[in-house]
């Protein structure tokens, strides 16, 4: 039995869940799993229905085509996976290996529904340390003089290995307005600072020195505005006068990786919408 996920989001209006329901009925699929949710801020309406058809005579392409129809009726954007379908992701890497071990573990005990395709990094110091997971790992340095030359060469090999998703698991190099342009919405990174009070480099350290009460780490899908794209998932956790810097960074490390983990999930399970500047998640 295959089981299908629909994405559905739209202007709000009455009737949506009513035609997408009808649809269903009459090719005799059954809806296991519904969420849905309309903002009244943005006066948009996001559906997500799982379902799976219960009749021998079942034809995808005849649904699909209703649901077309029903689609450019409401001017909808929406798509139809196969739920056992793995989303093909590449994983970016620099010198911290915490955010791609995470990632890996979780795909090969089948906790995340990603198939990894390759590793690229800007540094091969990583190289010897994930070899263990069997992928190829591609290094392309990176400096100002040949930052265009390395996007072009990422592009490739996204282009080479069909990968539907880019992960930035600690890749710490600022992508060009045209890349995060080219990625909107399939490129997730995880931000290893607490937005917005501690950007750039040793965030740990300086949030230590401002006695901060609470750590975290975010995860957002990619803009050109950096580290302000719409937010997937967060993760925080209490701290106290008692923590060392060494603390923070060590606790970091287990944050970050949580919160990447939770947002390539929820978008390998099709439960992202975006909405304007943010996003809606269902669980």
């Amino acid at each position: 039995m295959t089981t299908y996920v629909l994405k559905f989001s739209c202007r709000d209006r009455a009737g949506i869940i009513a035609a997408i329901s009808s649809i269903l009925l009459n090719h005799s699929c059954f809806i296991s799993r519904s969420r849905s949710f309309g903002d009244p801020a943005t006066q948009n309406f996001f559906l997500r229905l799982a379902f799976h058809p219960e009749s021998d005579g079942f034809s995808f392409t005849d649904l699909n085509s209703e649901l077309e129809a029903v689609g450019q009726r409401f001017q909808a954007d929406w798509s139809v996976h196969k739920e056992e379908r793995k989303t093909r992701a590449l994983i970016m890497v620099s010198k911290l290996d915490h955010c791609a071990n995470a990632l890996l573990y979780g795909a090969r005990v089948g906790e995340l529904p990603i198939e990894p395709v390759a590793i690229l990094s800007n540094h091969s110091d990583l190289a010897p340390v994930l070899q263990h997971w069997g992928l190829p790992f591609q290094t392309v340095p990176v400096t100002p003089d040949t930052k265009s030359d390395a996007e072009q060469a990422m592009f490739q090999l996204i282009e080479s290995t069909n990968a539907e998703l880019i992960i930035l698991a600690r890749y710490m190099q600022i992508l060009s307005d045209s890349a995060c342009q080219q990625l909107e919405g399939r490129c997730i990174n995880i931000h290893h600072s607490f937005l917005p009070s501690f950007k750039g480099a040793r965030p740990y350290h300086r949030a230590h020195e401002r006695g901060v009460k609470k750590i975290g780490a975010t995860a957002h899908y990619v803009t050109a505005d950096l580290d302000e794209g719409p937010i997937l998932a967060q993760v925080t956790e209490d701290v106290d006068h008692s923590h060392s810097a060494q603390d923070f960074v060590a606790m970091g490390r287990s944050l970050e990786a949580t919160a990447l983990v939770r947002a390539v999930k929820a978008h390998a399970e099709h439960r992202v919408f975006l909405n304007g500047l943010k996003t809606v998640v269902f669980n």
